[in-house]
């Protein structure tokens, strides 16, 4: 744990009220405007009610680039579940705010637009419900949003303007995460949140402590406990491995769905499962893509890494498939960067097919390229190349309709996985 002042970031626990303005299930009538639930005095400006407490986490989950500020009201003389590993168990009534802004100015970063502010409340039943509040262009307050919406963002580059799109999530989209395996509240939890944290007040402190502090808990943590305590590594943070960074990067964004008796998987993402327990690393899959020799994470092979496949797109296998519509560069440089660590041989790439498939008016040629030394095996009939088929030694006529598959072999690496194009010649 981060060393701290002799000062407590919450000198005492705010007042709060249960629910805010919220009601206390998810049919009763939910606010119209953000500025009715409580969650803000003054709305227009973000300044949160006297009993909301600011807090952040060690690695955030990916939200498209945006920046989120959240608070959480724990409502008064109840206490928090606290574990020091799994999940957290939080009191009727909790409510947690986050609001989401995406800088739209590429050459000015500070400039961004509020997009959203999202309030999930844990219910009278022992569950939780989530609404999302759509801000205003105006930013004067934000509004109840029925159902989910997708809406495409402007964005200004050095050269001109580039779009993306934002996915605001229905209530029941909320639900598809936010489940009771998973403890219902993702992220707010001690790995997370044993981080430190500059409060309104100025002073900066474990926010563990501040919180343990605050009586928040229902267990009073001693310093030496505190110190005792698990924490995820941020992807930046060069002092711990690499391992470290990229398993709680794992955990972050995977480990709400990927755990035991969670998503049909093979793997459990969470930071506190072992690495050799997690079956990520040569861990089965349960669809290969149409790789061979796929594995969850497989040694110095990105490409036969089918978590770290379905990570780096935006296609319609994409992982997580709900409200991403963007691929975390950063977060998939730490990935590469372990997946490449890992003991193993060294993997060739596929080979790159020049030009690429499509429709031609006329015959063309298509020249195939790999790695120094590495020798390429095609076919063109649709099937997987295997060492006895076709040489590659000099550009491909191709005249007709064309399914060209390729890949590379070289003593002392593991072949590529199969490069493919399809070509409609003269059609």
């Amino acid at each position: 744990m981060a060393e701290t002042t002799k000062a407590y970031g919450l000198a005492a626990r705010p007042e709060s009220k249960a629910y805010l303005s919220m009601p206390s299930l998810a049919n009763g009538k939910l606010p119209a405007l953000l500025s009715q639930t409580g969650a803000f005095t003054d709305t227009p400006r973000m300044i949160p009610s006297e009993g909301l407490i600011p807090y952040d986490l060690i690695v955030p989950f990916w939200s498209d680039g945006a920046e989120k500020s959240r608070w959480i009201s724990v409502p008064p003389g109840q206490k928090i579940k606290f574990a020091p590993t799994g999940e957290w168990s939080f009191p009727p009534g909790t409510v947690f705010v986050k609001t989401f802004e995406l800088a739209v100015d590429e050459t000015s970063p500070g400039l961004k637009r509020r997009l959203e502010t999202r309030l999930l409340v844990c219910d009278a039943n022992g569950g939780v419900y989530g609404v999302s509040y759509k801000w205003r262009a105006d930013n004067s307050d934000a509004e109840l949003l029925p159902t989910n919406l997708t809406e495409t963002i402007s964005i200004k580059t050095a050269t001109g303007v580039r779009t993306q799109d934002w996915y605001y999530p229905s209530r029941q989209d909320c639900l598809t995460c936010h489940t009771a395996n998973a403890g219902l509240v993702l992220g707010v939890k001690t790995r997370q949140l044993n981080r430190p944290m500059t409060y309104p007040s100025g002073v900066t402190d474990n926010e563990l402590r501040a919180w343990n502090h605050a009586g928040l808990f229902d267990t009073q943590l001693t310093d030496a406990d505190l110190k005792a305590l698990p924490a995820l590594a941020r992807m930046d943070d060069a002092t711990r491995s690499l391992t470290d960074r990229a398993r709680s990067y794992l955990d972050a964004n995977c480990a709400q769905c990927h755990r035991p008796k969670g998503t049909v998987a093979y793997f459990d993402a969470r930071y506190d499962t072992p690495l050799a327990d997690q079956n990520l690393v040569k861990g089965s899959v349960l669809i290969d893509e149409r790789i061979d020799n796929p594995h969850i994470i497989a040694p110095r092979d990105i490409w036969r890494s089918i978590l770290y496949m379905r990570a780096d797109t935006v296609d319609a296998f994409k992982m997580p498939p709900v409200a991403r519509n963007t691929i975390d560069e950063r977060g998939m440089a730490l990935l590469r960067q372990w997946i490449e660590s890992l003991p193993g041989p060294p993997v060739l790439p596929p080979p790159a097919i020049s030009p690429v498939g499509g429709n031609y008016d006329r015959p063309i040629t298509v020249e195939l390229q790999s790695e120094p030394g590495a020798i390429i095996r095609y076919t063109v009939d649709g099937t997987v190349p295997t060492p006895s088929d076709l040489l590659y030694d000099k550009p491909v006529q191709l005249t007709g309709p064309t399914i060209l598959r390729a890949k590379a072999f070289k003593p002392g690496y593991t072949r590529s996985i199969t490069s493919q194009e399809i070509f409609i010649i003269g059609g």
